[in-house]
Order: C-alpha cells, then structure tokens, then sequence
C-alpha cells in the first residue's frame, strides 16, 4: 500500500526518513493527548523538532498526515489478517480464527484511542475513502485465498464476493460499535460475528 496520498515528497536518505518518522510519532503522540481536530501544523513541527518549512515539504497539511497514520493502520491490520489466517486446517479451525480476528481488530480500536481517532478523522477524506474500499478488496483476496481450499469448488465466486463484503463490513462495524458506545457495541459486534460466522458456515458446507 502507497503512501502518496499523505506525503508529498518521499523520504530517500536516512535522515530525510527519520524526519518523517518523527513528524509522525509527534502527531500520534498530540492526537493523544488532544484528539486530531485539536492538533496543528505548528505543534506537530514544534513537537518533532523540524523547522514548519520542514514539515510542509512532506505534509502539506493536516489531512496529509492523518491519511499517512491511517494507511499504516490499515497496513498494520493487513498484515494481522494474513498472519491469522495462515494455515488453516479446516472448517472449525477456520470459523474460530476468523471470529478471533474480529474480536481483536475491535480491541485494536478499543484500546488505541489514538488509533480510533486517527480513523475517524479521516472519514470526510473521499481520497482515503476510496482507498478503505480498495483495502478492503485486498483483504478479501487475502481472505478468500486462504480460505478456498477448505470451500466446496460451487462457492469459489461466491466466497470472492463475500469475502471483499465482510472485510468492508467489519470496519463498518467496528466504526458503528465504537459511535454507540461500550454496552450497546458490544452487543453490535457479537451479534456481527453470529452473522460472519453463519455466512462461514454456509460457504464451508460440504
């Protein structure tokens, strides 16, 4: 996954790059302590120690960096999928891995404010929406590759479709349990995980 769509000019020398990592570990750490819609150019410049000129020439702005904190998420997220999914055995084994990643990737938002605000102060950005929906199709191809030998050969399309489906609907999910709040998200994302895994159930079906 590109990160074009944050930086404006990518890092080639060491020095350049470690600049860019400080620049984001100072906006993570404001967006901690403040929240996105709080943090400035100016104190993310300050914060990492570059002069603002500096700062401009990778982010031009705010959305910048937040679309930069949000692809590594999704990268983050990516590679978490990938790993737990790996060698699946058979059905059961698949059913419980794939509901143990959604429990996980709610935790993930749960328990990483920053991370849940990083996400939601993007969610205006049509370029980063547009990019949710492609990440979503690549975990799906992910998904569905690691699940297709255990799929009877008549529901090879459909796990494709469902698969691109359920990996967008998970990050709805999340986003909506997170909105309500703790008591009533926690009923959203079980109930959620019934229908993943009455979907599951029904693609694995001999």
């Amino acid at each position: 996954m590109t990160e074009t769509l944050g930086i404006r000019r990518q890092p080639t020398q060491a020095r350049a790059r470690e600049r860019v990592e400080r620049i984001l570990a100072a906006a993570t750490a404001l967006i901690a302590e403040t929240g996105s819609d709080a943090v400035k150019m100016t104190e993310v410049a300050e914060r990492a120690g570059v002069p603002i000129g500096s700062l401009y020439q990778y982010f031009p702005d705010k959305p910048a960096i937040l679309r930069t904190l949000a692809m590594r998420v999704m990268e983050r997220v990516r590679d978490g999928l990938r790993q737990n999914l790996e060698g699946l055995e058979d059905a059961e084994d698949a059913i419980e891995r794939v509901d143990a990643i959604m429990v996980g990737y709610y935790e993930l938002f749960l328990t990483e404010p920053v991370t849940r605000d990083i996400w939601s102060g993007t969610q205006s950005d049509k370029a980063l929406q547009e990019l949710d929906v492609e990440d979503s199709r690549e975990n799906g191809r992910i998904f569905s590759t690691a699940l297709k030998h255990l799929v009877p050969k008549r529901n090879h399309a459909r796990l494709e479709t469902a698969s691109f489906l359920l990996m967008q609907l998970s990050g709805a999910a999340v986003r909506l349990a997170i909105a309500v709040g703790r008591k009533e998200g926690d009923r959203q994302i079980d109930e959620f995980r019934r229908i993943m895994r009455r979907e599951l159930e029904s693609l694995l079906e001999a």
